[in-house]
């Protein structure tokens, strides 16, 4: 499951589930584009983890993969295209995109303010549509294959009540991969989630430091723990590799059976 030689670019990999990500498929030989907002010491982690992950892949010296850090707003159109050019200028090429930047706001339904709705769907959706375009102009302009694997979530699927506007956007990505896998299938370029449910990430913080919701919660996952996010990060990989070039179209649960098991307490 080699990825030597190729380029990924990982949106919102300073920490969690995209730090993890990137660290993977670096190990599989890819170098990486690490894209970070608001972290830059993570992003800076994220690098020297990288280049570790890198360094034990077994690649000569001079094909070992490397990693590039740009600070870019996902939900920012112009942003997001400058760190795909960015991306190409300093690899000459990119072949993966995994959208895995996103965010949450908790607000009862009649609450919800026309700025959290826009400030979700912009990173959520917006964000991870024109990355795609971007990565896709590329390919096609040089004519060649590539991946595009999004991180979604169980919500695509699963009510979250209080987080409408979040199932929203992860309703919206569903579709649009199901969309672009036909689009874009005749060129080469497949197009999947992941959508994890329950993961031991910094956004998870306040729950993994509450035992009484931690526990609620555990009752709903059959395999009785939370994920972790090199769980999902195995995934990635496998997608973003000639392993899985004839999977497009899909969505991959990363749940622990939570999606199948799910009922409100």
């Amino acid at each position: 499951m080699s990825l030597e030689g190729k380029v990924a670019l990982v949106t919102g990999s300073s920490q969690g589930i995209g730090q993890a990500i990137a660290i993977k498929l670096a190990s599989q030989g890819a170098s990486i584009v690490i894209d970070y907002r608001s972290h830059p010491e993570g992003a800076e982690d994220t690098l020297q983890q990288v280049k570790a992950a890198g360094g034990n892949c077994h690649l000569a010296k001079d094909h070992a993969p490397d990693g590039y850090v740009v600070q870019a707003d996902i939900g920012s159109v112009e942003q997001v295209q400058n760190l795909v050019n960015e991306g190409i200028k300093h690899f000459g090429q990119l072949d993966i995109l995994v959208n895995n930047a996103g965010m949450e706001r908790r607000a009862p339904f009649w609450e919800v303010t026309e700025k959290d709705y826009d400030n979700v769907l912009h990173v959520n959706l917006k964000g991870s549509f024109f990355a795609a375009q971007a990565l896709v102009q590329h390919l096609l302009d040089t004519k060649r294959t590539g991946r595009i694997i999004n991180i979604s979530s169980v919500h695509e699927e699963l009510p979250f009540p209080n987080f409408a506007p979040y199932c929203l956007s992860k309703g919206g990505v569903k579709m649009m991969t199901r969309d672009l896998s036909v689009e874009l299938g005749p060129y080469g370029i497949t197009i999947n989630n992941v959508a994890p449910g329950a993961i031991e990430t910094p956004i998870n913080t306040k729950l993994l430091n509450n035992p009484q919701e931690l526990n609620a919660l555990l009752k709903n996952i059959p395999l009785n723990r939370l994920g972790k996010p090199n769980d999902v990060a195995s995934l990635v990989a496998f997608l973003a590799s000639d392993d899985a070039s004839y999977i497009t179209g899909s969505t991959f649960f990363v749940d622990g059976g939570l999606l199948w098991d799910y009922h409100e307490q």
